[in-house]
């Protein structure tokens, strides 16, 4: 009985061994575990590509209580001469524009569309390139479109004077028919009036100014003041903080001074706003003494040349000294070309806002302080262009740190490191657009996606096989 019990012992032993470690494996069986390993790779390697090239994060990555537990034995971080000015890698998108096989070319057209465009220059420009889609998909011929004229701007420029109009009807001309003019016999007919809502485009990337050429020498200017440079979207002009209600740094008076003008705007919806709940949500641009702190934690040098694309700064030299005593070689239009070359810019908003636009494509880094319409505009084509290295801050975390610095909860030697993990992936690296949130239904679900002209991948940015090869 015992010598039968323990055999049987061992012979179930030996049968469970032989079960899981075969002496001899099946050609099946090692085909099926190299399969395995195989899609293992894969599925790694999928997981650690969509991390760092398709999902750039743009929400804040720390919390309070996540940023306390990591201030320990960091300290101020040296950024290298790459990691300052040198455009995120690309994972091997490029710009692709080719219609695909079932694009329909223009073809004639008895019928005529006249655009009027409104707003600032930028929103003009995308409002344009909305335009030409419409042109196209309603087959029609296209009117060189009129410029606003009767706005806040009183700018009285056309559309030749600040675009390649030729270039424009060139360029287009497989896409929509364009012509100058309306013809004669057509001007005192009656006309079907439609106000458009702006949400898609094809051709804007295809559209180039004319000012791009007569005075790219502004560029060139800028870079013998120190090779790169910065060009800063800053944001802080009269009648942002007032549309805004963001008063944070600003006098008594001068709080009240952008209330008034609020109050007065009759299109602006809104009057009461609480500017501490604004800035704490990150909805307030900031500052120049923020931006100052934010461009030094970064790591770029007080050297550093800084062209300021905006108008009029609120409050003139009191608030910029606050960013020129952190970096003294900061440049504006007024002071990089000559009064003779800005006097035919004068009273004309949208060519000056041109100029910015062309010398904010053209730099080394972009910044914005807030995220208006040409921020997303330049962000959009330097991303078409190679994913240009454009940082956006992220005002909503920057605040938090920033008061937490000032109310002696963090050390300011943590400062940089703090700043530059925060903004580690965003600073344009190639990412596939936001679509509109889940659960919203009808035309609203559209407002929450990301824009078009922000982020053209993937309609006009292509993925290359050769780089995944």
């Amino acid at each position: 009985m015992v010598n039968r019990g323990a055999h049987h012992s061992r012979t179930i032993f030996s049968s469970a061994t032989a079960r899981i470690f075969p002496r001899k494996p099946s050609p099946f069986t090692i085909t099926l575990q190299i399969f395995f390993l195989f899609a293992f790779s894969i599925l790694l390697f999928l997981f650690y590509t969509r991390n760092s090239f398709e999902y750039e994060q743009k929400h804040p990555y720390f919390s309070r209580e996540s940023l306390l537990n990591q201030v320990d034995v960091h300290s101020t971080v040296e950024m290298s001469e790459e990691q300052l000015w040198y455009a995120p890698f690309s994972h091997g998108v490029h710009p692709c524009i080719e219609p695909t096989a079932k694009y329909k070319a223009a073809i004639g057209s008895d019928r005529y569309m006249t655009v009027r465009s409104n707003g600032g220059l930028n929103q003009m420009r995308t409002g344009i390139s909305d335009m030409v889609a419409v042109a196209h998909i309603m087959n029609a011929t296209l009117v060189i479109p009129q410029l606003d004229k009767r706005s806040f701007w009183h700018d009285s420029s056309t559309f030749s004077d600040i675009f390649d109009e030729l270039h424009f009807i060139q360029t287009l001309r497989g896409d929509v028919q364009i012509v100058k003019e309306l013809p004669q016999e057509l001007e005192a007919l009656p006309r079907a009036r439609k106000h458009f809502v702006s949400w898609s485009g094809v051709s804007y990337y295809e559209e180039l100014t004319q000012l791009w050429k007569d005075y790219q020498k502004l560029v060139e200017r800028l870079r013998a003041r120190g090779g790169r440079y910065i060009a800063l979207h800053l944001r802080y002009e009269k009648d942002m903080l007032a549309y805004t209600g963001c008063t944070y740094g600003l006098s008594d008076a001068e709080s009240e001074e952008l209330r008034i003008m609020r109050e007065n705007t009759k299109h602006w919806k809104v009057k009461n706003i609480n500017s501490t709940e604004q800035r704490v949500g990150g909805f307030c641009p900031l500052t120049p003494k923020e931006v100052g702190i934010f461009l030094k934690a970064l790591g770029y040098p007080p050297s550093t040349p800084i062209y300021i694309a905006a108008g009029e700064i609120y409050g003139g030299n009191a608030h910029l000294l606050e960013l020129t005593s952190r970096f003294p070689n900061v440049v504006f239009k007024e002071t990089l070309a000559t009064h003779e070359e800005l006097r035919a810019f004068a009273n004309h908003a949208s060519q000056t806002a041109a100029l910015d636009y062309i010398i904010s494509i053209e730099s080394d880094v972009f910044v914005p302080s807030y995220s208006g319409n040409m921020a997303r505009a330049v962000e959009g084509h330097r991303r078409f262009l190679g994913h240009r290295k454009t940082i956006s801050p992220d005002r909503k975390g920057l605040v938090e740190v920033f008061d937490m610095v000032e109310s002696g909860q963090l050390e300011r030697s943590m400062l940089s490191y703090l700043v530059q993990q925060m903004h580690e992936d965003r600073q344009g690296a190639p990412r596939k657009r936001r679509g509109p949130i889940q659960g919203i239904k009808g035309r609203g679900r559209f407002r929450t996606e990301e824009n078009f002209y922000e982020n053209p991948y993937p309609e006009c940015i292509c993925t290359s096989k050769r780089h995944f090869q």
